[in-house]
């Protein structure tokens, strides 16, 4: 029974890339926030900027080992007397003379009085006289205080993703902890009384459910909270319960398979009668149908049952609807060009994303090869592949050496 204003019923394809924008206008960014600790915060998306409390550096230090001194003593002495020693938490605490310096490390802090370091391997050491090779300029080697951010200064603002280096910057402004937004949890489950569990034998006609497996490893790399709700009979008041069960505890339920126009299941009736739910046809391969709209507050996405499918369609479609939910910004896919390594069979009509290895030959040019047969059910193909090769809509059979469009793995299909 087909949903109401049904996209399927106009006369060409949509193009993914028109998909997507309009999908985006129909989901909100989350509004709800939440203060995690630090070694929490990996992964997640800052809810505010952030300033700094101190300066960075917090005081003039050494950016390598040697020796620190007043630049302009040089001009009147050939050399200088040695009168102590700073190490990173271990500053010099004497009295800065003229014409004197002392041992300096990576970190340690320039004593006030001294402007310039040279690395050890330009002075000579003879017992406490020190010769020096003079830097070309005053304050060489030396990191001034706040040179980085002033106090106050914003170091990361609100939507930033906290990868290793954010982690860094937070630890060294001193933050324990941060504000982020609340992790979107996603409900998925797979229907049909043809999948079995992994570790039981299959009877004749069954398979096992591996589409929910690939979903689960997607979701973890998009850093949301998954709920697993396990494989649902094809029985129409088990499908409700389970829409109802999702939608009641998740931002977005996801499921795979019962969107094409031929399956013989109940889950188009199901999602018709619980909620706004419209059906898509793509001109996209592997892929082309999609459903998405809402189920009470969540959202719902419906991906092809095809292993392949699902898994292209969730990067081309819901990856960015999960980002956007999330508060992180929209960006292009990195995309070069790399010749081709065979020839490929296409015809005009759809968008197709080939799994490709991607690879540089001696010469440093990006080559790509085809991972064998493309078939939305070959999920071997996505186990070899570090890449898609995307051919156009209207592109046709590609020859051997042509260079072609190619889109490396990003993290969450890596």
């Amino acid at each position: 029974m087909p949903s109401k204003a049904d996209p399927c019923s106009q006369p060409t394809l949509m193009h993914p890339d028109e998909a997507i924008a309009l999908l985006l206008k129909q989901v909100n960014t989350i509004d709800d926030s939440e203060v995690v600790q630090l070694p929490q915060a990996l992964g997640r998306v800052l809810a505010e900027d952030l300033a700094s409390s101190i300066d960075l550096p917090p005081f003039n230090n050494s950016a390598m080992d040697g020796y620190a001194f007043r630049f302009d003593d040089l001009a009147d002495s050939e050399s200088l007397t040695l009168t102590g020693q700073s190490f990173a938490g271990h500053p010099f605490t004497g009295e800065v003379k003229p014409n004197t310096c002392i041992r300096i490390m990576t970190g340690a802090p320039v004593p006030d009085g001294y402007d310039t370091v040279q690395m050890q391997e330009k002075v000579d050491a003879k017992g406490d006289t020190i010769y020096i090779t003079a830097p070309k300029a005053k304050g060489a080697n030396v990191r001034c205080r706040g040179e980085e951010v002033k106090t106050g200064g914003k170091v990361l603002v609100s939507g930033t993703q906290i990868g290793a280096a954010e982690m860094g910057v937070l630890a060294t402004i001193g933050a324990s902890q941060v504000r982020v937004t609340r992790q979107i949890k996603v409900a998925f489950f797979s229907t049909g009384d043809e999948l079995r569990p992994i570790g039981t034998e299959l009877a004749p006609g069954q398979i096992y459910d591996s589409n929910r497996y690939s979903i689960q490893g997607l979701l973890s790399r998009a850093n949301v909270e998954w709920i697993d709700m396990g494989v649902i009979a094809d029985d129409p008041e088990a499908i409700r319960h389970a829409f109802r069960n999702a939608s009641a505890n998740a931002d977005m339920v996801l499921t795979s398979g019962g969107v094409s126009v031929g399956d013989a299941d109940y889950t188009k009736q199901i999602l018709d009668e619980e909620g706004e739910v419209t059906f898509w046809k793509l001109a996209i391969k592997p892929g082309k149908p999609f459903a998405f709209g809402h189920l009470g507050k969540a959202i719902f996405c419906g991906l092809p049952g095809n292993p392949v499918s699902s898994m292209v369609t969730f990067y081309k479609l819901v990856w960015p609807l999960i980002n956007k939910m999330q508060g992180l910004p929209q960006s292009k896919p990195l995309q070069l060009k790399a010749k081709l390594n065979g020839s490929l069979r296409k015809f005009p009509g759809r968008v197709e994303y080939q799994r490709g290895i991607l690879t540089t030959n001696d010469k440093g040019e990006a080559e790509v090869s085809i991972t064998g047969s493309q078939g939305s059910g070959m999920l071997t193909s996505m186990s070899q592949a570090n890449c898609f090769v995307i051919l156009s809509q209207e592109q046709g059979d590609t020859p051997d050496g042509t260079l072609v469009t190619v889109e490396p793995f990003n993290s969450v299909l890596c």
